[in-house]
């Protein structure tokens, strides 16, 4: 079963021609450049961006992506890409819903796991940075669950 998040951010794009094959359908690698656009949005509303991460010391890899296609994405197809915080304390787990921004109808769900990296040594860390909860928490302690 998968689990609800504590926090989503929902993110319109619009398919563009150079991630069709001939059969103007999204080539499957693409889906992880979306999945990527959403990250951002939902960090930066968490107020933990890539640029704070890297601030704090901390670089954030992912270690686990997971994508299950029910529908195909096509070209000049409006999509929304709704990502949502599930873990921080010991790792950042987002749960991803790509659907038909017109209809609604899910056409893909995606999972990704990254775990926190001490910059200065390369040392991956078993527990979050407090810095990283802690501003993940001040923001949701401020903002409505989904």
């Amino acid at each position: 079963m998968r689990a609800n998040g504590v926090f989503a951010v929902d993110t319109e794009l619009t398919v563009p021609f150079f991630d069709v094959d001939s059969m103007e359908v999204v080539w499957h690698g693409h889906y992880v450049k979306y999945l990527e656009v959403a990250r951002c949005a939902l960090l930066e509303a968490l107020g933990h961006d890539y640029v704070r991460m890297k601030d704090t010391g901390y670089a954030w890899p992912i270690i686990d992506l997971q994508l299950r296609y029910a529908r195909a994405a096509r070209f000049g197809q409006k999509l929304c890409v709704r990502a949502e915080l599930v873990e921080w304390q010991n790792r950042l787990k987002i749960h991803y819903t790509l659907s038909d921004a017109a209809s609604g109808e899910r056409l893909t769900r995606a999972s990704t796991i990254q775990v926190a990296v001490r910059l200065a040594d390369g040392e991956m860390q078993l527990v979050s940075p407090s810095v990283f909860i802690d501003d993940i928490e001040r923001q949701l302690a401020r903002r409505p669950s989904p």
